[in-house]
């Protein structure tokens, strides 16, 4: 895939710039407050542009300067190859989980997303 597959008026910058959509997707990232989490969905919609495969794609390129963990899949599955690294930080900030049942693959907690959601509503600016 590549960039390509972002929205058509994602625009780029010249030199290495960020494409301007990327750099809306990663300002959501960023105003997330820690133990809260949006799903890639959310970010489409909050940014009224895209869709949850665009938002994902942005993260598995650029997010890596963010607060990654904080976007998530809607069934709240922890992201595959950074399940652990995840879930410390989870836990450290206090993210609701839910625990896995024996009968999960890996016995790994997921997102409760019930209680974790955030709407984009309550103002977190200064929060990482």
């Amino acid at each position: 895939m590549s960039e390509e597959s972002l929205p058509d008026d994602a625009g780029t910058e010249r030199g290495d710039a960020l494409p301007e959509y990327a750099e809306r997707v990663l300002d959501v990232a960023e105003r997330i407050p820690p133990g809260r989490v949006m799903t890639y969905g959310d970010v489409a919609e909050w940014l009224e542009e895209g869709g949850p495969r665009q938002v994902g794609r942005v993260m598995a390129l650029y997010g890596g300067a963010v607060p990654w963990w904080r976007v998530v899949r809607a069934d709240g599955v922890l992201l595959p190859g950074h399940e652990l690294e995840a879930l410390d930080t989870y836990r450290a900030e206090g993210t609701p989980l839910k625990e896995a049942s024996r009968s999960a693959e890996g016995h790994l907690p997921r997102v409760d997303m019930k209680r974790a959601r955030w709407d984009g509503g309550e103002r977190a600016d200064g929060h990482t």
